[in-house]
C-alpha cells in the first residue's frame, strides 16, 4: 500500500490534470511539470506501479488506475474547495488562490474539507470554472473547446481558464474575460497574429498562448 504523502498527492493530481487536458501522459512530461528530476520520477512511477495507483499502456504512457484515479479525484476535490475558498471568504485573487491551495491541499483533513463544502453551498466550480469533483458519485472533467478553435463571428461562453500561469490569468481577469463571461471573436489577424475579441464594450486582442487557455462553447450562432 501506497503512503499518501505530499509527493505522492502531487504526482497523482499532476498525471489526473495532464490526463484530462487531454495531453499524453509520460515520465518526461512529468518532470518537466512537476520540476523533478527523471530519475525521481522513475522511482515514484515505480511506487505507484507497486501500490496498483499507475499502470503502463505502453512502455511510455502513464494512466492511472481506477484506484488511483480515485484517490487523484480526492486531491483534486480539495484543491478546488480550498481555491473557492480562499477567493470567496478570504477575497484572495483567482490568479494566487491556485499557489495557496498547493500548499494547503496536503493538511486539510476530511472533516474540515466537508465543513468548507458546506460552508460554501456546496459549489460546483472554482474560481476559474474547473468542476470540483463530489465526495461521492461520478464527475465530469469537460474541457469543451478552446478559444483558439472558435471561427471569427462567433459568440462563445467562457467556462474554463486554465489556472497554469497566473501571469496570464491576473491580465486576462483585467480583461473581463471570466467563466460565465460570452465573449464575440470579431477577427483572427494574419500571419500568426492575435485573435481579435470583444467583451462587453471593448475590443482586446489575445495572443495564440492566451486563446489556448480559455475554454466553453460556442453560443446562439453567430455574432449577427
Amino acid at each position: 500500500m501506497v503512503t499518501m504523502s505530499r509527493a505522492t498527492e502531487d504526482y497523482l493530481k499532476t498525471i489526473f490534470n495532464l490526463a484530462h487536458r487531454a495531453e499524453p501522459v509520460t515520465a518526461s512530461l512529468l518532470a518537466h511539470e512537476l520540476g523533478v528530476s527523471s530519475p525521481s520520477v522513475s522511482a515514484m512511477v515505480k511506487r505507484l506501479e507497486d501500490g496498483e495507483l499507475l499502470t503502463r499502456p505502453d512502455h511510455r504512457l502513464l494512466q492511472l488506475t481506477p484506484t488511483g484515479e480515485r484517490a487523484a479525484l480526492r486531491v483534486v476535490r480539495r484543491h478546488r474547495l480550498l481555491e473557492t475558498f480562499l477567493a470567496r471568504i478570504l477575497d484572495v485573487p483567482w490568479d494566487e488562490v491556485h499557489a495557496e491551495a498547493e500548499l494547503l491541499e496536503h493538511a486539510l483533513s476530511e472533516r474540515l474539507e466537508e465543513r468548507i463544502d458546506a460552508a460554501l453551498g456546496h459549489p460546483t466550480h472554482d474560481p476559474h470554472g474547473d468542476p470540483i469533483p463530489p465526495r461521492d458519485g461520478p464527475h465530469e472533467e469537460d474541457w469543451g473547446e478552446a478559444l483558439a478553435a472558435v471561427p471569427p463571428g462567433r459568440r462563445f461562453r467562457v467556462e474554463r481558464v486554465s489556472d497554469r500561469d497566473s501571469a496570464a490569468l491576473r491580465y486576462l481577469g483585467d480583461l473581463g474575460v471570466l467563466p460565465g463571461v460570452v465573449v464575440t471573436v470579431e477577427e483572427q489577424a494574419p500571419f500568426g497574429g492575435p485573435r481579435w475579441v470583444r467583451v462587453g464594450d471593448d475590443r482586446h486582442p489575445l495572443g495564440e498562448p492566451l486563446t489556448h487557455l480559455v475554454h466553453g462553447h460556442v453560443v446562439d450562432g453567430d455574432a449577427s
